[in-house]
């Protein structure tokens, strides 16, 4: 037991290499861009064109990534995130320089409750009976019973 203990640390060199999701700022390039003098064409040129844009205003770029590890059952772990928001002015000029991580994040909950969808629950009648008169007697299909292809001519 104790020797299967100091072995485990040893076996994460069989681990996945980390991943880089996302766009990545180049901090170097992000110490070029001088708020009030840098356009959004500098911008682009310097550290690329952004993620997102604010989904109501234009004038506002984001620029987010993360590193994640697989982990066990498939899952990703993140172990850095990172984003940079770049906001314009009207006449494309660069205002602001905001950077936000891992810790400026804020929890968010997942509801419990289902959604109800009236409609789509059949009772055990419904669906016992729910096809009797959708086929013609003949061996046709009823207009518009269901799928398939239409019948051949005769």
């Amino acid at each position: 037991m104790l020797i299967s203990c100091l072995l485990l640390p040893s076996c994460s060199w069989l681990m996945p290499a980390p991943q880089l999701r996302g766009n990545r700022v180049d901090p170097e390039g992000l110490k070029e861009l001088v708020p009030g003098t840098s356009t959004k064409a500098d911008v682009s040129a310097v550290i690329g064109s952004p993620t997102a844009h604010d989904t109501f205003d234009d004038s506002t770029w984001l620029y987010i990534s993360e590193l994640t590890q697989p982990r066990i059952g498939r899952t990703l772990g993140e172990l850095d995130q990172n984003v940079v928001v770049l906001t314009f002015d009207d006449k494309g000029v660069l205002k602001t320089i905001h950077k936000l991580d891992k810790g400026d994040a804020l929890p968010v909950t997942m509801e419990a409750r289902t959604t109800p969808s009236p409609g789509t629950e059949a009772s055990f009648m419904q669906q016992l009976l729910g096809n009797i008169g959708r086929f013609n007697p003949t061996g046709g299909a009823t207009p518009g019973a269901g799928g398939g292809a239409p019948a051949a001519p005769q």
